[in-house]
């Protein structure tokens, strides 16, 4: 089992994000659940990122949205930083 916490930033982002659709929440709330379960399930499309964000992963919320997050397997937690749609989560 994984603990999963949140940055600052990402509960800044996550109320902006969901002004806009709301109806993500429950998937959000399933999403939680999944990770803490086991984050390299298929289902959540959990990959590694490049570039300035190396350090980090991402998993898909939807087709158009990500959550980037910091996996630390040894201490089996999840650190989300970022959710918001593809093209804001990579800037």
């Amino acid at each position: 089992m994984f603990t999963v916490t949140t940055s600052e930033q990402f509960l800044r982002q996550a109320r902006k994000f969901f002004k806009q659709p709301p109806d993500l929440k429950p998937r959000l709330a399933a999403l939680f659940e999944a990770l803490k379960e086991d984050p390299f399930q298929p289902s959540l499309g959990l990959h590694q990122l490049s570039g300035k964000l190396a350090k980090c992963h991402a998993v898909r919320l939807t087709y158009s949205y990500r959550i980037t997050l910091t996996l630390l397997i040894t201490e089996r937690e999840i650190v989300l930083l970022d959710i918001g749609s593809h093209d804001e989560v990579y800037r």
